[in-house]
């Protein structure tokens, strides 16, 4: 016959006690880990990516040299001298001078402003328009599709650059905030678009008909149960379109028609370094080797953000 034994009764506090050996007993199993959400996964890859790293700590050192360029030069991009005119580099000088004179690795120092903050403010405000337009022709549909989407039609049939070059030349304005205010409103097309996709892939959800059951408000299923779900993807466009608009707003600025002098710009200084490509090659090399690098950070960083927000790619 098997043998049978007896379970010890538990201890006064519910706990149970020890074995005969003195050593406690097995430890239940641990409950389920509770479920990542879409975010706390995507937070999980993106740490785990060191292209995410790289492109990081380039986009941090842009933002605080956009701030404090006072920190690396002190040296004005304004102060120039006509006698070193096309001089290469010299002591406390390393990138050489201009055709005026002026230091090329201060005025370099001090474009990274210009290029950062029409691209993060252009990113911004365009994401912002594109996210109320397309959220509400996805959400609403109907008539308000119909309208909002033909609207978009209209802005999104006018290319970016040539709409910029007429535009811009008939302005004159020239200063960040035109720049800005005009690349957001040929930008938000896009955004828009994706913006309603989202949208409308997320209303079908359970859980937003759930809250429509319960007598949840318009506003309430938008902000709350909606605009999170839909963010991923436009966070993701957003990403890699700002390093286009900041390659842009350099193209524009070559051009003539973006930024106009005094401001610091490496497409300026990239425009006015052209002709002299042959004699003074520093000129060129450096505010082009800056801009490439910044649209280069801003990619990397919109290809992980992508890689760790699109289930698809996992």
């Amino acid at each position: 016959m098997p043998e049978i034994t007896e379970q010890a009764p538990a201890t006064a506090d519910g706990t149970a006690p020890a074995t005969a050996d003195g050593t406690a007993p097995a430890a239940a199993p641990e409950a389920a880990a509770a479920p990542r959400s879409l975010w706390g996964d995507a937070w999980r890859d993106l740490r785990r990516n060191p292209v995410f790293y790289l492109s990081a700590v380039l986009i941090l050192f842009l933002v605080v040299l956009s701030i404090w360029p006072s920190l690396l030069t002190g040296t004005s991009p304004y102060a120039c001298d006509l006698g070193r005119s096309q001089q290469g580099p010299a002591p406390g000088h390393p990138f050489g001078f201009t055709t005026q004179g002026c230091d090329v690795y201060a005025r370099t120092v001090y474009g990274a402003r210009a290029s950062v903050v029409v691209g993060i403010c252009t990113t911004l405000l365009a994401a912002v328009l594109g996210c109320v337009f397309g959220g509400l022709a996805g959400f609403f549909g109907g008539w308000w599709d119909a309208v909002l989407s033909r609207i978009g039609d209209i802005f999104f049939g006018i290319p970016v650059l040539l709409g910029g070059i007429v535009f811009l030349s008939v302005i004159k304005g020239g200063s960040i905030f035109t720049v800005v205010l005009l690349m957001a409103i040929l930008g938000w097309p896009q955004i828009a678009r994706i913006a309603r996709s989202a949208v409308i892939s997320a209303k079908q959800q359970d859980y937003v008909q759930a809250a429509r059951a319960l007598g949840a408000s318009t506003p309430r299923m938008l902000l709350r149960h909606i605009a999170p779900n839909a963010l991923a993807p436009v966070i993701v466009v957003a990403t890699i379109a700002l390093g286009t608009y900041i390659s842009l707003e350099a193209t524009l600025s070559f051009l003539g028609v973006g930024l106009k002098p005094p401001t610091v710009s490496w497409g300026i200084d990239i425009s006015s370094a052209a002709t002299q490509i042959r004699n003074a090659p520093h000129m060129l090399l450096w505010p082009a080797g800056a801009l490439s690098i910044t649209v280069l950070a801003f990619i990397m960083l919109g290809d992980a953000v992508r890689d760790a927000l699109d289930p698809k790619l996992r």
